[in-house]
């Protein structure tokens, strides 16, 4: 980074970045105004996205951060402060989606996901909740999932208990930051023509999958991240614990 950058503008970070859905979040966000953390265990392709973004460094740049431990949150969040200043937006996005037959899932690939899946937006709520409620003010956007609000069908039911327990963190973080001007809301897609689920269903699948949604197709990331956007604006302070279903019409509440 360099330290030509305006202090005025808000800074966003996204979980999960360098690829698929957190790449388009990633890309509106900083289309907006953000200057862009973009974080993943991906390396080569987050720092790709970044110097994308913002080829001399001023308003986007790459870190490093497993989302199952919480120090790399917590170093993300001074690696920001040192070059940025303090966090506006906090997108937890990353994920991992694996299919699995319930029934003989073992213990150590059930706890896994839901380590990293669940324990990640636990982690960041945790770290990034605390810096914006002590500035009065902050955007956390979880990314749930249809499986956690259907029990799943193209998944395994570790990823489907790990996107249901997203939702409910959302609500326990959003009650208990809200008097501090920090919103904590979750949006919960259907399938979407991203990479992850065509490379989880199967190709000779894929059609009856795409049937079975009322609307017919697979939904679009670019609509993901303007939902993400809208959730980050400033004005957007009266909406907090909410789960935003984009589905396609699989899911009716």
């Amino acid at each position: 980074m360099t330290e030509s950058v305006s202090k005025g503008a808000p800074v966003a970070v996204v979980t999960g970045a360098a690829g698929g859905m957190g790449e388009a979040i990633s890309r509106r966000l900083h289309r907006d105004g953000f200057r862009v953390l973009v974080t993943d265990v991906d390396e080569a392709a987050g720092h790709r996205l970044a110097e994308d973004l913002s080829p001399d460094g001023t308003t986007s740049d790459f870190r490093r951060l497993d989302v199952s431990r919480k120090p790399d949150f917590e170093a993300a969040l001074e690696h920001l402060r040192d070059a940025w200043g303090e966090p506006t937006v906090l997108v937890n996005n990353a994920a991992l989606t694996r299919a699995a037959d319930t029934m003989t899932l073992d213990a150590e690939e059930f706890l896994g996901v839901l380590s990293v899946n669940s324990g990640s937006v636990f982690f960041g709520c945790q770290v990034f909740g605390v810096a914006m409620a002590e500035q009065g003010h902050g955007r956390i956007i979880n990314m749930a999932s249809l499986a956690g609000e259907n029990g799943g069908t193209a998944t395994g039911a570790h990823y489907a208990t790990s996107k249901g327990g997203i939702i409910t963190l959302t609500k326990v973080f959003a009650r208990q930051l809200a008097a501090s001007g920090v919103t904590v809301n979750a949006i919960s897609p259907g399938p979407h023509d991203l990479p992850v689920v065509h490379d989880t269903v199967p190709e000779d699948k894929l059609a009856a999958v795409v049937s079975s949604i009322p609307v017919g197709r697979l939904g679009d990331a670019s609509f993901i991240a303007d939902t993400v956007s809208l959730f980050a604006q400033e004005n957007a302070g009266f909406v907090t614990g909410a789960c935003w279903d984009i589905n396609g019409g699989l899911y009716l509440r």
